[in-house]
């Protein structure tokens, strides 16, 4: 199955949290969109790698992607090294997507910012004809793919955005993807210790941030987004 847009993220949550709006909108228009997640989230302080297995489960069902898979990295200790950047660099040949999103070139969490460079460096080197791989049920070699962008959602920080994109008429899925994830984010009868992302304020964050930068560009909500080469448009009047 081709793809026209694959997200990764280093933990599950990751890419609702980062872009699930854009994710939603681009489904709204048609495009086919999937998501891979790096490890099972296992060393979260809230829940178990078997409860983040099914709240993806049920945030790929909200947003209405047409595929997700976890590579099972060893969460916290994964690095950005031949063996994982070989396995991602199956899936992008596997999936053939136009647009990879990735997560946070810089963060609070370890695991994002190498999540962010392996997945780029994965991009790059997913088109070079000498690397070959082969997915494990087929005996022949993929065939060399590059995307034609790469991005990188925002995530704890406040990074500034490069581009932004209106997600209006979505940010309800987008939180609802969110809230899936049951045993990370706020709950007033939750018994498990707090994290900095299980309090109330984190989740409202998630609603205010959409929000600020959507007032920034003129809109109810947006999403925004670092890139890794300029953004090219036709005209001046193609900006928004």
């Amino acid at each position: 199955m081709k793809l026209d847009i694959l997200a990764i993220g280093a933990h599950p949550d990751d890419v609702e949290l980062g872009c699930g709006g854009t994710i939603a909108k681009e489904i709204a228009n048609g495009k086919k969109v999937g998501i891979i997640d790096l490890t099972r989230g296992e060393l979260g302080t809230r829940g178990t790698a078997e409860t983040r297995d099914d709240e993806s489960a049920s945030a790929a069902r909200i947003l209405g992607v047409v595929i997700r898979e976890n590579l099972r990295f060893s969460d916290g200790f994964f690095t950005n090294d031949k063996v994982h950047q070989l396995e991602i660099i199956k899936m992008i040949r596997k999936y053939k997507p136009e647009i990879v999103i990735c997560n946070a070139i810089d963060d609070r969490h370890i695991d994002h910012g190498k999540g962010s460079k392996l997945a780029s460096d994965a991009c790059f080197l997913s088109g070079l004809v000498k690397i070959g791989t082969k997915l494990d049920d087929n005996k022949e070699n993929q065939e060399p793919w590059r995307p034609k962008h790469v991005y990188h959602y925002i995530q704890w920080k406040n990074i500034e955005p490069d581009l932004v994109v209106d997600i209006t008429g979505f940010i309800e899925t987008k939180i609802e993807s969110v809230l899936a994830y049951k045993t990370q984010f706020y709950d007033k009868d939750s018994k498990e210790p707090e994290t900095p992302i299980s309090s109330k304020n984190f989740t409202d964050s998630v609603m205010y941030r959409s929000r600020d930068l959507g007032r920034l560009v003129g809109v109810k909500y947006a999403e925004g987004f670092t890139v890794e080469r300029y953004v090219a448009v036709d005209s001046l009047f193609d900006l928004k």
